[in-house]
């Protein structure tokens, strides 16, 4: 079948995420066949160098031998087995090992299959935990402005992202938002010690009343990768301990190695109360999330069968053997091949080429920790004045850098890249090259 076929029967029966329909073929898309590496090969045999990681999920590239390998031998074992009455050898070594890496205290792991599903679990967790201690009245949640944490009715509530959300205000329960430390975009002098007294000012009016705080730990991704100052969130995190809040981190975007460290919160030394982990678990593979909880969570939960303490929620596919044995080999690359310290090398490469693009006039702000960057498009760098939201421009300069065989993707004005942590240094400064490339070719830089 040609590419021109398969794009009309896209456009006859595919809808797309997050996607205006109506012009979905005018937007040049591409039909992916195969892959090698951290390139993708679409239907008439051109490469594309995947810096967006496919949806910041896959780690190593793509067609790894030894998560093909990871498949296919838990495919001659089982393929789906429950986990309601029964266990599977995948799932319980899995556990195992996210306990070894997350943390200190986070000692119990609660699978799913996305990171919305497993957002919804931690606020769910949360809301449940004060019942079963006797404070029912703890029932609400704090969260960021401008947070997303997934496109479930939990998740979207606890979201602040107007774009994605306002239209389903009236479905969503209510949460107390508080101003997202993001120092380009900040109204006030500092953003680090004006957010902290926004939060305990809430706290200590509220604590009796709050269930927990929902947060993305040091960037927030679909803001348009915000960064958070260093100390915020060790900070926030004494804060919801001295006013007795569960702290929730969502790491969905930001663990396996994303920020440089296997997950974020360690850059503070902070433990979270329920972490959600998702999108890089399996290394792109296959959906699978978890929700890992403390002990003191955990405990609660505990009782007599006619006490009712059950947490009495699950998904068909939780803990699926396939998605747990690929990600128990995604986990052991890690290792084998010193992921993390062999990032640093292409780091500094990264940092090179984005203090280049830094430099262009219509560039506002380049955030980067670790493999996760935003380029924040302005139309005027004095006045950081943005442009129109029907301009399109982040994704202009998107499509332009396809001329140098790179994908990207945007959140509005802000250019996104997050490539594979198996990117090279030659590939690092090929995706910086079409990047500038791109704004300058676009915005005539």
């Amino acid at each position: 079948m040609t590419t021109a076929e398969l794009l009309a029967l896209d456009a006859a029966h595919v809808w797309h995420p997050f996607t205006q329909m109506q012009g979905w073929l005018d937007d040049q898309p591409l039909v992916i066949d195969r892959a090698e590496g951290n390139w993708l090969i679409d239907t008439d045999g051109r490469r594309w160098l995947d810096a967006i990681s496919s949806l910041w999920v896959t780690v190593h590239g793509h067609r790894k031998a030894e998560l093909d390998a990871a498949v296919r031998a838990q495919l001659d074992k089982v393929a789906h087995c429950t986990l309601l009455g029964q266990a599977s050898v995948p799932s319980i070594e899995l556990a195992a090992k996210l306990v070894s890496l997350a943390p200190t205290g986070l000692t119990r792991v609660f699978y799913s299959d996305s990171g919305s599903t497993s957002v919804e679990i931690a606020v769910k967790m949360a809301y449940q935990y004060w019942q079963l201690v006797g404070r029912p009245g703890k029932q609400k949640f704090v969260a960021l402005r401008e947070a997303y944490h997934g496109d479930t009715i939990g998740s979207v509530s606890v979201g602040g992202v107007d774009l994605f959300h306002e239209r389903f205000r009236h479905l969503l329960f209510p949460v107390h938002h508080v101003a997202t430390p993001h120092a380009y975009r900040w109204q006030g002098v500092d953003p680090l010690e004006e957010s902290l007294l926004e939060i305990e000012a809430l706290l200590s009016a509220r604590h009796e009343e709050l269930a927990g705080f929902v947060v993305e730990p040091l960037v927030q991704g679909a803001a348009g990768m915000f960064l958070q100052p260093e100390g915020w969130l060790r900070r926030v995190a004494a804060l919801c301990r001295q006013y007795d809040v569960l702290l929730i981190c969502d790491e969905v975007a930001t663990g396996f190695g994303r920020t440089g460290t296997m997950f974020a919160v360690e850059h503070e030394g902070v433990t979270p109360d329920l972490m959600c982990v998702a999108k890089g678990l399996t290394g792109g593979y296959l959906p699978l999330a978890a929700t890992l909880a403390s002990d003191r969570v955990y405990q609660a939960f505990l009782g007599r069968f006619d006490e009712a303490k059950t947490f009495f929620h699950g998904h068909t596919y939780t803990g699926n053997p396939l998605a747990c044995a690929v990600a128990l080999a995604n986990l052991a690359i890690f290792e084998s091949e010193q992921t993390l310290p062999r990032m640093k090398a292409v780091e500094a490469v990264l940092a090179e080429g984005l203090a280049e693009v830094a430099k262009l006039p219509q560039v506002g702000d380049v955030r980067r920790r670790g493999f996760m960057v935003g380029v924040e498009l302005v139309k005027d760098r004095a006045t950081k004045e943005p442009f129109d939201f029907a301009e399109r421009m982040g994704f202009r300069v998107c499509l332009a850098a396809r001329a140098h065989g790179v994908l990207l993707r945007p959140l509005g004005n802000v250019v996104v890249l997050m490539p594979p942590l198996s990117l090279t240094v030659d590939e690092a400064r090929l995706v910086t090259r079409a990047l500038h490339d791109a704004i300058t070719r676009t915005l005539g830089a």
